[in-house]
């Protein structure tokens, strides 16, 4: 049984991390269509629906802050991962390690790389783990206390070591980079 607070927590982490790709895409949905070409994995038709993505995600973040939307919104953050993480990793498997990665707003030019597969796929997990049963319990307030710093802490903790790893790998200069 999953403690409420520490579900709580994983969902509050977990809607953050969606609400903010969203955020990126959208505010350069022409980059982001570019990027998405760039991964040669859909049909030129389907990319065409690229701004749906940046919805999607959005849907995902509000998704799971509502309890009775919670295990869909889980399960399709979940495969949004997935499906990222199998289009880097064919990709890698194609040795086109050139490309943006698409994940850090229009102006991120990092390449993709092995590490982003670990990393969807362990947030994938995350959020599945959220689906197991909880414990019924009330939050009380050292728990809301609990789930606010450790949002805080979790997002100060994966923008730094998104960024560690964003500059230890070069920046690319294939399609879907800006330079």
């Amino acid at each position: 049984m999953l403690d409420p607070a520490i579900g709580t927590l994983l969902l509050g982490c977990c809607a953050l991390l969606f609400a903010s790709a969203a955020l990126h895409k959208a505010r350069a949905p022409a980059r982001f269509s570019a990027v998405l070409r760039a991964y040669r994995v859909l049909p030129e038709r389907a990319v065409r629906l690229a701004p749906l993505v940046p919805l999607c995600e959005l849907g995902v973040a509000l998704g799971l802050l509502v309890p009775a939307a919670r295990a869909a919104s889980a399960l399709a953050g979940a495969a949004l991962l997935i499906a990222y993480a199998a289009a880097i990793g064919l990709n890698l498997a194609r040795g086109r390690r050139d490309l943006a990665c698409g994940c850090g707003g229009p102006d991120e030019t990092r390449p993709i790389a092995p590490w982003m597969l670990g990393r969807n796929l362990l947030l994938a997990a995350l959020l599945a783990a959220t689906l197991i049963p909880w414990q019924s319990r009330s939050l009380i307030a050292t728990d809301l206390l609990t789930i606010g710093a450790g949002m805080a802490v979790a997002a100060l903790l994966y923008v730094s070591l998104d960024r560690l790893l964003a500059h230890v790998a070069p920046r690319t200069t294939a399609l879907g980079s800006r330079r």
